[in-house]
């Protein structure tokens, strides 16, 4: 009889353990770090992170536009319920999702999340078609979803089996995306969100799950509550890096698996990694995440579906969505009204607007989507100046809607602003302010946070308006505009109404301090 250690050596080793070996390795070889004798500007500690600044173009640009998009899209195709954790949610018994599962695919033992992927085909995708879309909507950067919790990567990876080309619609979507959406002069962004995948399966180790050649897609099964594996964490910085140093993004992001999964080593090393990886072409590019602790040391502070109520003096980002995170049947939507609204109060406050819209899951912006989008680019056509490459004023704006409160998921308990709303925000050089009224006003508009210290030569226009716009200070300095008398077929837009103010030597009135 032969040795059993022999003949257990003589074996080959699985596939799925080979291509993990051989991603491991390929990862070191990733790493966009300097080469021998070149320098490295960012040590991955936080205090050499720190010293890292926001881009110009990101506080100029204000408004990006992501997809959510990928295999969930296609499995949500029966469902009239939003599902954006689907491949998480498939596995557990009490969710909705397992039995819906059941009954349209399948029992999870046999028909996994793997098998939707393997649907996944997305014959309407069409990069051009949605990077047109999103620079007629007036986003200055846009870009993927390049991998959601559930670890499967929209792009070319020789790092993993379970990416877009090797899998599904067998295409570089993220290629594909960042060259349409280059082409049209926007910035290009990817999104993380696979720090969690670490935990996101642990329903599914019942299930199909638990055969380990299936482990580059669910993880190796463990417990819940056991920590990451070094080769988890190295797989996840080393996917970072290569979409860093294949796609080039201006802007990365990442959801909340970066502090809740990932060790601090593994944050510190990514931030160092992308930005000597910049430095060294010269280029200017941030990183969005949603950890106070770690925008204390660098970055940019991230909100989902909610925003500061104040004004900051950094430089933060909504990330919120039309409707759903993830398309499904006749989902509910946002109106026009209620996103510009909310664009321009983000912008009063320092921030700027990541909005997503969810493809369907055969690669379509339905027309819904698509005119939301095309309404907002209507809007910043007629009032980009007082959006585009502006800074806060010295307070955000006044009217009797204000936020319940700030921060992340708080945007639920906003209530509708009114043409009593007004936001401020200011150009660059400070020479010029812009006051956005909410609605159409009801004239006069006095502007009672500002008081008038002189006003020669001073100037009020209603932007995509031609006509003239008088003012008037009255006696307690405060500005009154009289709102020309313009029915609504005949206004330069149908939403919130900037008017620009020049000429005026402003301070803040008593009441407003």
């Amino acid at each position: 009889m032969p040795d059993e250690n022999t003949d257990r050596a003589a074996r080959p080793f699985p596939r799925h353990v080979c291509r993990l070996v051989a991603a491991l390795a390929l990862a070191a070889l990733l790493v966009p770090g300097a080469s021998a004798g070149e320098p490295k500007p960012y040590r991955p500690d936080w205090e050499s992170l720190a010293k890292h600044e926001v881009p110009e173009w990101f506080r100029d640009a204000k408004f990006g536009i992501y997809t959510h998009w990928g295999p969930i899209s296609l499995a949500n195709s029966h469902s009239t319920r939003a599902s954006g954790w689907y491949a998480r949610q498939m596995y557990d018994p009490k969710r909705w999702e397992f039995a819906y599962h059941q009954e349209h695919f399948g029992n999870q033992k046999t028909v996994g999340y793997k098998d939707i992927i393997a649907k996944f085909k997305a014959p309407a995708f069409n990069a051009d078609e949605w990077a047109e879309l999103f620079r007629q909507a007036g986003a200055r950067f846009a870009g993927p979803v390049a991998i959601h919790h559930e670890n499967f990567a929209l792009w070319d990876s020789k790092l993993t089996e379970w990416d877009s080309m090797d899998v599904g619609p067998k295409r570089d979507i993220t290629g594909e995306l960042a060259k349409a959406i280059r082409q049209r002069g926007m910035k290009f962004i990817a999104t993380f969100h696979h720090g969690f995948a670490w935990q996101y399966y642990e329903h599914a180790y019942q299930y199909d799950a638990a055969d380990p050649k299936y482990a580059a897609l669910y993880c190796q099964p463990h417990k819940r509550g056991d920590p990451p594996t070094k080769e988890f964490l190295d797989l996840w910085l080393a996917k970072v890096n290569e979409v860093v140093t294949k796609y080039e993004p201006d802007l990365i992001w990442f959801d909340f698996g970066l502090a809740k999964v990932i060790t601090e080593p593994y944050q510190q090393q990514m931030f160092a990694d992308y930005y000597n990886w910049a430095a060294r072409r010269g280029k200017a590019v941030g990183v969005a995440h949603k950890h106070r602790t770690i925008h204390q040391h660098t970055g940019i502070l991230d909100f989902e579906r909610g925003r500061e109520g104040r004004i900051t003096k950094y430089v933060w980002l909504t990330d919120t969505a039309i409707g759903p995170w993830y398309y499904y049947k006749n989902p509910k939507y946002k109106t026009v009204d209620q996103l510009v609204d909310v664009l321009v109060d983000i912008v009063s406050k320092n921030g700027v607007m990541l909005l997503n819209v969810g493809p369907d899951g055969q690669g379509r912006i339905d027309d819904r989507a698509a005119t939301l989008l095309i309404g907002i680019g209507n809007w910043l056509k007629v009032n980009g100046e007082a959006i585009y490459k502006t800074r806060p004023w010295l307070v955000p704006g006044e009217g009797p809607t204000q936020q319940a409160k700030g921060g992340g998921f708080s945007e639920k308990k906003d209530k509708p602003f009114t043409n009593r709303d007004v936001r401020f925000t200011r150009s660059k050089d400070a020479k010029t302010l812009y006051a956005i009224v909410l609605a159409w006003p009801q004239p006069p508009l006095t502007i009672r946070s500002m008081s008038i210290q002189s006003s020669n030569n001073a100037r009020v226009e209603l932007l995509g308006y031609d006509g003239k716009v008088n003012h008037r200070v009255d006696d307690r300095k405060q500005l009154v505009i009289d709102v020309p008398d313009l029915k609504p077929g005949r206004r330069p837009c149908r939403h919130a109404y900037a008017f620009k103010l020049t000429g005026f030597d402003v301070s803040l009135s008593e009441a407003a301090r």
